[in-house]
């Protein structure tokens, strides 16, 4: 069985994850992540958090995790993510928008998406 990273919390970092918890102009996720650092503060299991809060264990596991390693900053900024590259980069770009704004196509008032895409030579 797994146990949660143990962690203490500073006077000021209480404050902040407090003043987080009461605000009503704070994010719905910051809300949460600071609802959930503050129970464990406390000593609760994540188990009981998730309940509590209607969220799943897991959230609770990477909340507290990232509080542990990375304190109140990891919990303001979400996680970069994966994703697919993209297929048109640099130079492509910037050649499509000159062409975009500098030119128009031969026969035509404006360019479209396949005729831009044919002359450039990208999908």
């Amino acid at each position: 069985m797994r146990v949660a990273k143990a962690f203490t919390l500073t006077e000021p970092e209480r404050v902040t994850l407090s003043q987080w918890a009461r605000r009503r102009s704070t994010p719905a996720r910051l809300l949460l992540r600071a609802q959930i650092v503050l129970a464990a503060a406390e000593g609760r299991e994540n188990q009981e958090i998730a309940t509590q809060l209607g969220c799943t264990r897991r959230t609770v596991g990477t909340c507290r995790n990232r509080f542990a390693t990375e304190r109140l900053a990891g919990l303001e900024q979400d996680a970069p993510r994966g994703g697919r590259t993209p297929s048109v980069r640099g130079a492509k770009e910037v050649e499509i928008i000159r062409k975009t704004r500098q030119e128009t196509p031969p026969q035509a008032t404006q360019w479209s998406t396949r005729s831009m895409a044919a002359a450039l030579g990208v999908n």
